[in-house]
């Protein structure tokens, strides 16, 4: 097995001088060695909810442009979230609930749609992350009804290692330095996987291990130097110490304090008026937030990294709903940390709610961008880190 030290290729990790903080004295500051790349972009979601996904020739051109326009404003990297059951045989749009038979059977138009857009993607100079956000028994969001729990279930779990089996195998000849598996969206463990509302905690750490495993010795089994990041524990948000002896990195959220990031979002609050306005920093419900609990909040996984563990953050950005002055001075203390540490970060989205374009935010003077809604002063951030 190879060291987790040593599971990407040394020209991979560099970060860019110029993008480093500055110290007193006006020269960059050490910043602790990342085993993975410091990868900065965005998520994409054309596979991130069933029913089945079909191709077109539009959809297409238009992933061709984002992909450019992210590449020329000086980007590196996709997230691709999917939804297992877009690229099955069985399909959602019928309402009939799916047999665990079912999760293991692949529509060969639509993987080969995903491998397409991993091309398209790698064309333009962009490292993908293919990610399952719902995996076989599991999603951190409700919406199809799982037959199993990937938690608790053997079947499940070895559905999900059918699917990275097939992926492993399909995508096998792509470059470390091109492709790299993230293997689960925000884990933890829910009694009832079909309850949006459903209290979580964390996923007992050997269950997590046996599973991250199986999937690592399946994937590695078709390329073994196939760059594998497993999801923080707990929806992302603490460190896998079960992982840390593995070639697998971990990936981090940029979503503290949900006070900020999901501001009257409906998936999160069940009566999205009930949500206190935030402030950045300040109190919000009664809980004071500033840069130093953000440094606390992120603090093990900067451990992480000077124990030399990849760690990435796969997730970050805010809903629409937040005032943008406050998502603006909170997401920008964020980055400072995450650049001072070597991590790179994913924007949820490039297009949408959280998005660069067309976020829908109603105290933005946009710029139009090709027909589109640009968000100048986000971009202007995100192109300083």
């Amino acid at each position: 097995m190879m060291n987790r030290r040593n599971f990407i290729t040394t020209a991979a990790t560099g970060v860019a001088t110029a993008s480093l903080p500055k110290g007193l004295l006006g020269q960059p500051v050490t910043v602790p060695v990342n085993g993975l790349p410091r990868w900065r972009g965005f998520n994409i979601q054309e596979f991130y909810r069933p029913p089945q996904y079909h191709a077109t020739p539009e959809r297409r051109a238009a992933l061709d442009r984002d992909f450019q326009w992210m590449a020329d404003w000086g980007f590196n990297f996709i997230r691709f979230p999917m939804s297992y059951p877009c690229y099955l045989e069985y399909d959602a749009s019928k309402g009939i609930p799916i047999t665990t038979e079912e999760t293991v059977v692949f529509r060969e138009a639509a993987v080969d749609a995903v491998e397409e857009t991993v091309q398209l993607a790698n064309r333009h100079g962009l490292h993908v992350s293919l990610n399952l956000h719902r995996a076989p028994g599991f999603c951190i969001n409700a919406g199809f009804r799982e037959p199993f729990n990937l938690w608790k279930d053997n079947d499940a779990q070895e559905a999900f290692y059918t699917h990275w089996a097939m992926w492993a195998k399909r995508l096998k000849h792509y470059a470390p330095e091109l492709l790299s598996f993230d293997l689960v969206n925000e884990p933890c463990f829910k009694e009832d996987m079909n309850d949006q509302y459903a209290s979580t905690k964390p996923i007992p750490g050997d269950i997590y291990r046996k599973v991250a495993k199986g999937c690592l010795e399946v994937i590695h089994r078709q390329e073994a130097k196939r760059l594998v990041v497993a999801d923080g524990n707990h929806g992302g948000a603490l460190v896998i110490p079960e992982l840390a002896d593995l070639p697998i990195g971990q990936s981090c959220r940029g979503y503290y304090p949900h006070y900020v990031s999901h501001y009257r979002a409906g998936w999160v609050w069940k009566e999205p008026d009930d949500a206190p306005l935030p402030v950045w920093p300040g109190v919000i419900d009664g809980r004071k937030f500033d840069r130093q609990s953000l440094e606390t909040f992120y603090q093990p996984w900067i451990d992480l990294v000077k124990r030399g563990v990849g760690v990435h953050c796969g997730e970050c950005g805010c809903y629409n709903e937040t005032p943008h002055d406050v998502f603006l001075a909170w997401f920008g203390d964020q980055l400072d940390i995450f650049t001072s540490n070597g991590i790179g970060w994913g924007l949820w989205n490039f297009r949408g709610a959280f998005g660069l374009l067309d976020s829908g935010r109603k105290d933005v003077a946009y710029e139009d961008w090709n027909g589109h809604q640009l968000d100048r002063k986000l971009l202007t951030l995100l192109q300083s880190h």
